[in-house]
Order: structure tokens, then C-alpha cells, then sequence
């Protein structure tokens, strides 16, 4: 009697061990998982610079693509965006098209390297010359992290007009919050290089800095995508 009690005392307490390993595995699990959980959650949270952000109106603009060349259009991969570059054509009187064409011809002529995502007309009128998942040749070191906006302007001083100044702005505004980028990262070609580009802002620091507050209140009421 006393062998068979001491053999049902042996066995419970096996049972009551088995589970509590039992427990202390399940227990282990979880905080793996919620620990995985929190790694996953934060990973996500510093990725977010760059990553495309589409529930804001798209601004109107006319794409016509370059062909892909080595004077305009690499084909390289824009694998993250960490701002915004400003340029002037440095062509007084131009519009989109005839800057659009000078970079088109550079795969015949061999001139030299050069191109923009997006080029402004005098009226505003905005074409898309370069995909936004590739890079342009517009801004020297900064070509791998950035998108290029090229600006036309009516004469020698480098100023734009009412309506090219305020597609501008608009197209800053729509491609920081796309990107999820803060208006300090909207720069000028001058910002990179030292370059007098665009001229107008770079000898003028005031309306430099005015076209970064206009952008920041562009921001702040920007429309959200309509739903289908």
C-alpha cells in the first residue's frame, strides 16, 4: 500500500512537471512572437521615407518618356527618395517642349548627360519626362536619392511666372507628401553643386525661402485622392 501511494505521488508530480514545461513553453512563444511582432512594427515605421504614398490627388501633367539612352534616360533603378531638386532651364523662353526635345536629342548628339523627372512650362503646362521609379541626370551626387523638377522662365533674370511659380509649388507640395519628405528637403540644384540653379532663387534668398513656406501651406490643405 505505502509502494502504491508512493508510485501515485511519483506520477502526479511527473504530470504536474510536464506541465508546467508545458506552460513555460507556451509562455516563451508568445513573448518570441510579440517581441517579433515589435520588431516587425518598428522596421515598418523607419521604412517609411520613400516608400510611395498615393492618397493624395495626383497634380495634372503630361507624360512623354524619353527612350532610354545613356545621355538621358539610364533606366537605373530610384530605389528610395529623400528629396526634391529645383532647376531653371537656363534657356530664357522656353517652354516644356523645346527643353523636352533638347534633352531627347542628346541620345543622338552626345553632348553630355542630362535630364529631369519633370519639366514646368511658361503657362504651366508640366511634362513627365522620366519615370518616378528611375533616375534622372540632373542633380550630380544627388541623382540616386532624388526626384528633378526642371523650370522654364520668360527672360535672362531667371523668374518664373505666376503659373509656372505655382505648378511648381504644387508639384513640391504633392511630391513631399507622397513621399513622405518634410518641405526642408525640397532643395535647389545650388543646395548640391554650388551651380547658380536656379538662378533666380539663388541670388534671391528671400523668394527662396517664400516658395518653401508657399509649399509648406500647399501641404498642409493638399486634396486626398477622390474614391472610385
Amino acid at each position: 500500500m505505502i509502494w502504491d501511494k508512493k508510485r501515485r505521488l511519483a506520477v502526479f508530480f511527473a504530470i504536474l512537471l510536464v506541465l508546467l514545461i508545458c506552460v513555460f513553453a507556451i509562455l516563451q512563444g508568445r513573448n518570441k512572437y510579440s517581441n517579433q511582432e515589435a520588431k516587425e512594427s518598428s522596421s515598418k515605421k523607419t521604412s517609411l521615407k520613400g516608400i510611395e504614398n498615393d492618397i493624395y490627388e495626383w497634380p495634372s501633367f503630361q507624360v512623354d518618356l524619353l527612350e532610354i539612352s545613356p545621355y538621358n534616360r539610364p533606366g537605373t533603378s530610384l530605389t528610395k527618395v529623400s528629396g526634391i531638386v529645383v532647376h531653371y532651364t537656363a534657356n530664357p523662353g522656353t517652354d516644356a517642349d523645346q527643353n523636352r526635345n533638347y534633352f531627347a536629342g542628346l541620345a543622338s548628339s552626345h553632348a553630355t548627360a542630362a535630364s529631369s523627372h519633370f519639366i514646368i512650362g511658361l503657362e504651366g503646362n508640366t511634362l513627365q519626362l522620366i519615370p518616378l521609379s528611375e533616375i534622372s541626370y540632373a542633380s550630380n551626387d544627388r541623382n540616386n536619392d532624388t526626384i528633378s523638377i526642371e523650370i522654364c522662365h520668360p527672360d535672362e533674370s531667371g523668374k518664373f511666372t505666376k503659373k509656372t511659380y505655382e505648378k511648381a509649388v504644387e508639384m513640391c507640395a504633392w511630391l513631399c507628401l507622397r513621399y513622405q519628405l518634410d518641405v526642408s528637403d525640397v532643395i535647389r540644384h545650388y543646395d548640391v553643386t554650388g551651380k547658380n540653379c536656379p538662378k533666380y532663387f539663388v541670388e534671391h534668398p528671400k523668394a527662396w525661402k517664400q516658395f518653401k513656406k508657399d509649399i509648406a501651406s500647399k501641404m498642409e490643405d493638399y486634396p486626398l485622392a477622390k474614391e472610385d
